[in-house]
């Protein structure tokens, strides 16, 4: 049997230790043979408190492949032998930065809006990531500022480069939400990433981008986190607060307001609703098991769009002039 003690991010190696001096104590107590005991930082989650301890069990096949020499990013045991790339493999995308499909200008306009949006999500992120993280441990793993911190900056970074290589709104929402994905990790990148996506569907990249096609994108952002995650209206998640913001927007927008006013409006719904979450148990994700403890503390994936969307309504406020309402 092989135990597995793992770190989760922020647990001395010095204290792993001791806790697996007593591990191996009682595995040696119940008659148990320890194989090759792996103690460290195997599967961390940021910078999370805590361990974790895993017992796999070994038979002789299973024994053989176990100790076999592996070398993978996170794992590396014994020597194996890499073959060395062709040079000729190599192929363009390997060397080059993927070429930037063609935009108009005014879609290169609404590109820099897309910038200047994430820009005021990234201040408002860092500036709350601390609040974000405290709300996220009461019941989950405390990481939730930490995650949407790394998100944030990564996609304004991936959308800064976009704009001086001239892409339009779409192209910059696209490479934004995969850079948001890949760098957040957890279930929330996945999530920023599809709806930064879907808006950028919607709004493409030829046109300006307009209250109905941002209010689309916000539809299908919608639709793509709740068929992905399978959450729904109640289940304290950040679905609580993306419906009835989703549902605001549209009615604004069909009322013939501006994306600045409509955003607004539903901007102060979201908040309202994230807020509301306070009163709701978790019925999905990590947060599930521990339902009683959140009672009383709102979603910390809630509260954050909430604080996004009203950053973003800000900086279109301020990008509004007497002759440009948006």
């Amino acid at each position: 049997m092989v135990p597995i003690l793992n770190g989760l991010g922020s647990v001395k190696y010095e204290e792993l230790f001791v806790v697996y001096r007593r591990v191996a104590q009682l595995l040696a107590e119940a008659g148990l043979e320890a194989v090759d005991p792996q103690v460290g930082e195997l599967v961390t989650s940021f910078d999370m408190a805590g361990t974790s301890l895993t017992l796999f069990w070994l038979d002789d096949e299973l024994e053989t492949l176990w100790n076999a020499p592996a070398d993978a990013p996170a794992f590396r045991r014994g020597a194996v032998a890499a073959e060395a790339l062709d040079a000729s493999e190599v192929t363009a995308t390997d060397t080059e930065t993927a070429a930037i499909p063609e935009a108009t200008d005014e879609s290169r306009a609404g590109a820099a809006r897309v910038l200047a949006a994430l820009g005021a999500a990234k201040a408002v992120v860092d500036a709350n990531a601390d609040e974000l993280g405290r709300i996220d441990a009461i019941a989950g793993d405390g990481d939730h500022g930490i995650g949407m911190e790394r998100g944030v900056r990564a996609a304004v970074e991936a959308a800064k480069d976009a704009v001086i290589r001239g892409a339009g709104a779409a192209t910059t929402l696209h490479l934004a939400a995969d850079a948001w994905a890949d760098k957040a990790g957890g279930t929330s990148g996945a999530l920023w990433g599809m709806a930064l996506r879907a808006v950028g569907d919607a709004v493409g990249d030829t046109n300006a981008p307009d209250a109905e096609a941002v209010a689309a994108g916000v539809t299908g952002a919608a639709a793509a986190i709740m068929d992905f995650g399978k959450a729904k209206p109640g289940d304290k998640t950040l679905v609580d607060v993306l419906v009835p913001f989703r549902d605001a927007l549209a009615s604004g927008v069909d009322a013939g307001q501006s994306l600045t006013d409509a955003w607004g409006t539903a901007a102060t719904v979201a908040q309202q609703a994230a807020e509301d979450t306070a009163q709701l148990l978790p019925l999905m994700g990590r947060a599930r098991p521990h339902a009683e403890k959140s009672l009383g503390t709102p979603d910390a994936g809630a509260v954050s769009m909430a604080l996004i969307v009203r950053a973003i309504h800000n900086s279109l406020t301020e990008r509004t002039t007497p002759k440009e309402k948006v």
